[in-house]
């Protein structure tokens, strides 16, 4: 049974800036509170301090935190060990990242209870083999025995609740646990956690962005912003009646609405021409097989489909980073050498992608005004003043303000960073751009905005986009047409005026079905409809 959670104006601080700000909050046992709110809004911070954790440059600077009769904010750190992973655990929102690869998947999940000395080392082998069958992962007598590379994403993110849950927490916070998979992952996810939450009675804060996901979780809402409680309540009465302004507009962001854009039209000439394509990863094999397409100047292609369907792989092959083993690519009425080592530098120019992780897709060392100046420089020639003005005019055009061009990524939230990322693939001036799932780890306000600005720079730049994304809400919110993917096939192209008409290709419908809808209730819909598929 889980333990009574109480927080009285718990107050976080790094330097002379306010993280969190008084917060006060109440779950009872055995329910689970949601945390949401945009990027920077202090939900990872306040969860963490329920562990009595501040990260690195933060501190605990006021207020209380009660968990059952244990002031966790009065323990020392011998006694903070003793509670966290025992009292209270911890799903962080990237398994891959948490894991260590060089050891079993098995031996790291039992590792909690036999530093606790809750079960000996044979007990807690037998424990996590029935965790993982309650978790709904595949061949649980062995799955242990691999190692983190060795399963999948969402498989690692079942595990790693298998070693939250393996001491029989009172607490268990899950910190954005679906943010990264693809939809059909993400809804056996959702109905393992919430399957175990509910059984085990125990009480949880789940963190997130997602208001579609949250309504699936949560028996109550906070909602947080700038460190500050906005709103709090019931589930349903907050999703059907939101009272605070920044609620309603968290709401309106997670329903993406269809964006005005100068639509290409059926007479317009093909930009680029794919014809037979496949590739592969040398011992992986094949991961692309016989693609077709065509985009033409100003249209906008989503590619849709879960992990390793090949949509990635496919932008790869496009931007030349991957050679096609078979297949030819067309440019603009011309062949697209295969290798970016045989591309002239206009055929570089023209072509340009922005990638998943703005993290790691920019220089830490170098500023945003260095970043944006090399593709002008390169392209572009430009130096002096003249390279200045350029740079201020693409922040201006991804409405960035100016004086972030003397700043480092590091000082930038997600959304800039995404931002930048758009700018610096714009400075080329290109004829195409490969977005590779650029919305996917943004929360709802700042993704809304990036899709908003995408629509936008096609309006006034008519530039064309083939858009990846596992997420369908928001390729049908941008393109006019879906490409439907899956195991490296192409399996359907749907236009956008039959969005909305069938019949589809049954993969297609399976995907539309599997995006979270904003109701409580709809998960339990989903699984009487049919039976639970295995990730």
């Amino acid at each position: 049974m889980g333990a009574l959670v109480v927080v009285d104006k718990l107050t976080v601080s790094a330097g002379s800036a306010t993280l969190v700000d008084a917060l006060s909050f109440t779950i009872r046992p055995g329910e689970v509170l949601a945390l949401i709110g945009e990027s920077g809004s202090g939900k990872t911070t306040t969860a963490l301090a329920l562990m009595g954790h501040a990260r690195r440059g933060c501190r605990i600077s006021g207020g209380s935190v009660r968990i059952g009769d244990v002031d966790v904010l009065s323990l020392r750190a011998r006694q903070l060990r003793a509670l966290r992973g025992r009292t209270v655990s911890y799903i962080a929102q990237s398994a891959a990242a948490s894991f260590d690869p060089s050891r079993s998947i098995l031996d790291q999940v039992v590792e909690p209870a036999c530093l606790h000395g809750t079960l000996p080392r044979g007990a807690a082998e037998l424990k996590a083999i029935a965790l993982f069958r309650e978790l709904a992962l595949p061949e649980p007598e062995t799955i242990g025995q691999r190692y983190p590379h060795q399963v999948s994403g969402g498989q690692l993110q079942r595990l790693m609740a298998a070693m939250a849950l393996i001491t029989d927490p009172e607490v268990v916070i899950l910190d954005e646990p679906t943010t990264a998979l693809d939809v059909t992952t993400q809804v056996e996810v959702l109905r393992a956690f919430r399957r175990v939450v509910r059984e085990r009675q125990v009480t949880a804060v789940y963190v997130s962005h997602d208001l579609a996901v949250v309504a699936q979780m949560a028996d109550h809402i906070l909602v947080l912003r700038d460190g500050r409680m906005r709103e709090v309540g019931a589930t349903e009465r907050l999703l059907a009646a939101p009272q605070n302004e920044y609620t309603q507009s968290l709401l309106a962001a997670a329903r993406p609405a269809t964006r005005a854009h100068g639509e290409a039209g059926e007479g317009a000439e093909v930009l680029l021409r794919v014809k037979g394509l496949s590739a592969g990863y040398g011992a992986r094999g094949t991961i692309l097989e016989g693609i077709d397409l065509e985009l033409r100047r100003g249209q906008a292609i989503g590619v849709i489909g879960e992990s390793g369907s090949g949509k990635t792989t496919l932008a790869r092959v496009v931007a030349g980073l991957l050679p096609p083993s078979v297949g030819t690519m067309e440019f603009d009425g011309r062949a697209l050498p295969p290798a970016l080592r045989q591309r002239s530098r206009e055929d570089l120019r023209r072509i340009q992608i922005v990638f998943q992780s703005a993290d790691t897709a920019l220089n830490p060392s170098q500023t945003i005004e260095r970043i944006l100046a090399r593709p002008l420089q390169f392209y572009r020639g430009l130096k002096g003043e003249p390279l200045r003005r350029r740079i201020d005019e693409l922040l201006d055009l991804v409405k960035l303000p100016r004086t972030l061009a003397d700043r480092l990524p590091g000082g930038l939230s997600g959304g800039q960073k995404q931002r930048v990322n758009l700018a610096r693939a714009l400075a080329a001036d290109p004829d195409l751009i490969l977005c590779d799932e650029v919305t996917s780890a943004l929360d709802t306000v700042v993704g809304a905005a990036v899709l908003d600005l995408i629509a936008e720079l096609r309006r006034e730049l008519g530039v064309s986009y083939l858009f990846i994304s596992h997420d369908l809400h928001t390729v049908r919110a941008v393109c006019d047409e879906i490409v439907v993917m899956r195991h490296g096939r192409k399996l359907a192209q749907v236009a956008r005026a039959d969005y909305d008409r069938g019949p589809h290709h049954p993969y297609y419908e399976e995907l539309a079905r599997a995006v979270p809808e904003m109701r409580r209730g709809w998960l339990d819909e989903l699984d009487r409809a049919r039976p639970a598929l295995v990730a």
